[in-house]
């Protein structure tokens, strides 16, 4: 799949991975990017340097996302490529307790990190399907493969996006839809700074440029998994062949993280 002469939609573009995506997919010859953010400015100042549009979006709105669907397909034409960027951190306040993060933090990630991309599939898959096909990106994490350290909302919640993503994938290939998932490791992004703890640069910290690379070879490559650090290949490969070595590791590198 290519991006030029597509319909992009980018939601969280307004800065880190999603603005990386954005700028990288007007530079590659899209027919439009539309730039969603829930800071307007963010937004409005990515689409005017990449000749974009903007709309301000807050994902864990049903009626807001909708109204981005209408406005994407009105303003810029058919959505060849959403991108479901948008996503919360949240690691967990009290170090050492799992539970520790309150009802409000699992909810906020639950609607963000979950039932945004659930929505926008549901507004969308119908749409692509008449035309003849479409694609969807999700950014998830790693975390959503491995797990993330001291980060007990994050880690559950792109589990359960890397699930959806698979029954998106597997529901709606016949019509000519298809997924792909983005799980980096760490990424320098404003989401990155504010969390505390984990292991998010333990094999480095890569740019949202070199992210938007890894999405164009993957995307070209027709991909499910897009994995900008290589190395997240083997953890799977290790945590599927012995889930308990793999669970005594992380609780060891959790250790060495937290000092213990």
């Amino acid at each position: 799949m290519k991006v030029a002469d597509k319909v992009v939609v980018v939601t969280g573009a307004g800065g880190g991975i999603g603005e990386g995506l954005a700028r990288r997919f007007a530079a590659e010859g899209a027919a439009k990017v539309v730039v969603s953010d829930l800071d307007p400015a963010r937004s409005e100042r990515v689409a005017a340097e990449i000749g974009g549009l903007a709309f301000a979006c807050d994902v864990s709105d049903p009626a807001r996302l909708a109204a981005l669907v209408d406005f994407a397909e009105a303003e810029a034409g058919p959505v060849g490529l959403w991108c479901s960027n948008a996503g919360v951190g949240w690691a967990d306040p009290v170090l050492g307790q799992v539970g520790s993060s309150p009802d409000e933090a699992w909810r906020r990630g639950w609607e963000i990190n979950v039932m945004a991309h659930v929505r926008a599939a549901r507004l969308l898959t119908p749409k692509m399907a008449a035309r003849g096909g479409g694609w969807f990106l999700h950014t998830v994490s790693a975390a959503g493969l491995l797990s993330q350290i001291d980060g007990a909302v994050y880690a559950t919640t792109k589990h359960a996006a890397i699930g959806f993503a698979e029954s998106l994938a597997i529901t709606h290939r016949d019509e000519g839809i298809r997924v792909s998932v983005l799980c980096p490791q760490g990424v320098d992004t404003e989401m990155l700074r504010g969390l505390e703890g984990g292991a998010q640069g333990v094999d480095g910290v890569l740019s949202p440029a070199d992210v938007a690379q890894s999405v164009i070879e993957g995307l070209e490559a027709e991909s499910f998994l897009i994995l900008p650090h290589a190395q997240v290949r083997d953890y799977m490969a290790n945590k599927a062949a012995s889930y308990d070595r793999w669970l005594a590791g992380m609780a060891k590198l959790r250790r060495r993280i937290n000092g213990g």
